[in-house]
């Protein structure tokens, strides 16, 4: 019954920006830490931002760091991803997951998190 669903990815150029949704249903979101994951082609999957259950703390994953940004408006259980000057190696599936731990963001990695979506795919090719 705990489901996310990750929406607006695309095709865009070196330079653009996308902004990312992450939907949830099922569970009292405002208790939950979210997290943004990618998994590019061949890698693991990786950290990208993790925001805390008030939305009032943020981590963001060095490459990253400077042109996305993580936010969430618990009126709507909606978690946010702006990603700004994305470059070729930003291509990857994005994936949003969900858990009550609080460890899980300070750690803000894929082993932590227990609830997954489904994944939107960025691609940044020129």
């Amino acid at each position: 019954q705990l489901q996310l669903v990750e929406s607006g990815g695309g095709l865009v150029q070196p330079g653009d920006s996308l902004r990312l949704s992450c939907a949830a249903s099922g569970f009292t979101f405002d208790d939950y830490v979210i997290g943004w994951f990618r998994q590019a082609p061949g890698k693991e999957r990786e950290g990208v931002s993790c925001i805390n259950s008030s939305g009032g703390s943020t981590n963001y994953a060095d490459s990253v760091k400077g042109r996305f940004t993580i936010s969430r408006d618990n009126t709507k259980n909606t978690v946010y991803l702006q990603m700004n000057s994305l470059k070729p190696e930003d291509t990857a599936v994005y994936y949003c997951a969900a858990d009550r731990r609080t460890l899980v963001f300070s750690l803000c990695v894929p082993r932590g998190f227990d609830y997954w979506g489904q994944g939107t795919q960025v691609t940044v090719s020129s």
